[in-house]
């Protein structure tokens, strides 16, 4: 089985960890974790998908083991977060590229996309949402943070505390499966949200999530003119992108492939070996 690297690299006075598989010469799948996790996420997606494909998966800003700037001291918007992952990919010499996106993930990389469609051959969306329909119920207090930080602040910080952080993994996952969800996944991550001054950090990027929204016209648009291929592997119990938000993208992708799992939010936890299989074989078909 193929290896991991772990490498770091330095961008705009930030340091930038990345973990690399597989052989640069073959097809690149680029791998964009989401909240509150890092691409650690990916640790055992990368290995067995590495024999067929080159993966990178970045830690963005803020997250993992790459730089975590105050929040005083960095631009945390998606939009920077964008620009240091398309700066990554210029520094490591990737053209051209499939993405594989969850969550934070998702407005990055279709920032990427609709932008530079000549970039990106293919997409895997797990819990990637790019539609309205996609949002459930835990977004309200988020989107109330958004009109008014000063009054829902506190609330929105109960998300980032350690119970919160372990239903991120659990809920929705069915009960044989539980045991399949390794305790490090919310310890890790709970470690890195409980560092000095990080939950601002997530607290603005909270905040500035509302503009992702506006975006969503320019990816529908990109869709619905590019048709790129596009493969759904979506957890159908996540209670923070539901499956309407999959289903979504049939509208302007009438060709995309859509498998919803009977996962939640981190479905790589519990099925990783089933969206392994459904990756090679989707980029075994697209990718010539």
């Amino acid at each position: 089985m193929s290896q991991t690297r772990h490498l770091t690299v330095e961008i705009d006075g930030q340091t930038v960890f990345y973990r690399e598989a597989g052989d640069p010469a073959k097809p690149t799948l680029v791998l964009l974790h989401g909240f509150p996790a890092s691409s650690s996420m990916f640790r055992n997606l990368l290995p067995a998908l590495a024999d067929s494909y080159h993966l990178v998966a970045p830690d963005h800003i803020g997250f993992g083991q790459s730089s975590m700037p105050l929040v005083d001291e960095f631009e945390y918007t998606f939009e920077k977060l964008t620009e240091i992952t398309l700066i990554l990919l210029d520094h490591l010499g990737i053209e051209r590229f499939a993405l594989y996106i969850q969550d934070y993930g998702a407005p990055i990389g279709l920032r990427i996309a609709s932008r530079h469609p000549e970039r990106v051959n293919a997409i895997v969306t797990q819990s990637g949402n790019a539609y309205l329909e996609g949002f459930t119920p835990f977004w309200e207090v988020l989107f109330a943070h958004a009109k008014d930080r000063v009054a829902n602040e506190a609330e929105v910080r109960k998300l980032l505390d350690a119970n919160a952080t372990r239903w991120q993994y659990e809920h929705g996952v069915p009960a044989d499966r539980l045991n399949l969800i390794s305790p490090d996944t919310w310890t890790l991550d709970q470690a890195r949200l409980d560092r000095p001054g990080n939950k601002e950090v997530q607290l603005q990027l909270f905040w500035d999530y509302q503009f992702n929204l506006d975006g969503y016209p320019a990816f529908q648009k990109y869709f619905a003119e590019h048709q790129p291929p596009v493969l759904i592997a979506w957890g159908k119990h996540d209670e923070i992108f539901k499956a309407d938000g999959a289903r979504a993208y049939l509208r302007d992708l009438p060709d995309a492939e859509l498998h919803l799992l009977d996962a939640g939010h981190f479905a790589l936890e519990t099925h990783g070996a089933e969206i392994a299989a459904l990756i090679r074989d989707f980029l075994g078909r697209v990718l010539h």
